[in-house]
């Protein structure tokens, strides 16, 4: 046992209760899908970080109406037997308070960066050559820089295919069109996310571990995986604001 197996243990237990998180919440979903199909993925992706947070969240703010209905092509759910299912769980959306919306539409950049940063450091620690194409050793001394690279590519991507499925159906535009919107709404957001995100785990690299606990991080460590909890707790602190402004200007949908 190492002087720090507590460390260890309790990364095992916050990814467990991060995994458990997201598993109920997915389950959930199964009868209470939300009125935009994207959020069913938003949801279980935030809580892997999240963890107990996301999923009180989900519960008291996010969760829909019972629904027996499909969505329709537009990711909006159609109307219960009564006719006013989808229309009961819009104005439960409706009467959140702006703070809330604000917290839904930084949780739904998040997701999109959550799912980007897990395939890209998976990625490059098990195809290293990955690393070098962004950058390692003929730009960066350290991997993590280029990795960081192929990190902000994957989140990028991931971001914009998410907010594009929320804004294409909520304004009813054309595939190019919307596309641009999404560009411009997650833009900020994502940046300032992983702003914050990078900047606790370069913290974590080159001076928690290393100076105060006597040990590195790799991917392939459930340590690792704690600090990008963090980390990504972090990059939620620093996309609010960003969706703060974005939201009350119009340039990004309230959710």
């Amino acid at each position: 046992m190492t002087a720090f197996a507590w460390l260890h243990d309790a990364a095992m237990l916050s990814i467990a209760i991060g995994a458990a998180s997201a598993l109920i919440i997915a389950v959930d979903e199964i009868k209470r899908p939300q009125m935009m199909w994207i959020m069913n993925a938003v949801w279980p992706l935030t809580a892997l970080f999240g963890t107990v947070f996301t999923l009180w969240a989900y519960f008291r703010y996010g969760r829909a109406t019972p629904k027996h209905d499909a969505p329709n092509h537009h990711g909006m759910t159609h109307q219960g037997p009564g006719g006013d299912s989808g229309h009961h769980h819009a104005r439960n959306q409706d009467r959140s308070s702006f703070p809330v919306k604000v917290g839904k539409g930084t949780l739904h950049c998040g997701s999109g960066c959550t799912l980007g940063d897990i395939v890209a450091e998976w990625l490059a620690f098990l195809a290293p050559v990955v690393a070098v194409w962004f950058g390692w050793r003929w730009l960066f001394e350290t991997k993590m820089f280029a990795v960081w690279i192929l990190d902000y590519v994957l989140a990028f991507t991931f971001g914009i295919a998410f907010q594009y499925f929320t804004i294409k159906p909520m304004r009813e535009l054309s595939a190019g069109r919307a596309l641009v919107e999404a560009v411009k709404a997650d833009t900020a957001s994502l940046t300032a996310w992983q702003i914050g995100m990078y900047g606790f785990m370069a913290f974590a690299h080159f001076s928690i571990f290393p100076r105060f606990l006597g040990i590195g991080l790799t991917v392939n460590s459930v340590e690792f995986w704690l600090a990008m909890q963090i980390a990504m707790l972090w990059g939620l602190a620093t996309s609010y604001p960003v969706n703060w402004w974005l939201i009350r200007k119009g340039v990004k949908e309230a959710m």
